[in-house]
């Protein structure tokens, strides 16, 4: 799906807001955090991966929808429209994503 020149323009804004943050890389998949997507552009949407309490309550209110993947519901993952939220969403995918394991070496 093509993307609308103000989306491009909020996602490249974004971007640069994102990259500062410790482990954030700009690629062609998406802005992911050590090597793991957290948020990517797919239209005029912002996806962002979120723990699944906080993508069901954005849904519920209509700020988000889900995001499908081939088809299918990707499980944590939800689309935004509205572009003022972007930076506020992408943080919190950001730390999402970004947290370690827990108990990864216990």
């Amino acid at each position: 799906m093509v993307s609308s020149v103000a989306a491009t323009e909020s996602y490249e804004n974004l971007a640069v807001l994102m990259r500062d943050e410790e482990g954030v890389a700009v690629t062609g998949d998406g802005l992911t955090v050590h090597g793991t997507v957290f948020a990517f552009l797919d239209g005029d949407d912002l996806v962002v991966e979120l723990p699944a309490a906080r993508g069901a309550d954005l849904q519920e209110r209509g700020i988000a929808r889900a995001h499908a993947a081939e088809g299918s519901p990707a499980r944590d993952w939800v689309r935004v429209d509205d572009q003022q939220l972007w930076p506020e969403l992408a943080g919190e995918a950001h730390t999402f994503v970004g947290e370690p394991a827990v108990g990864g070496d216990s």
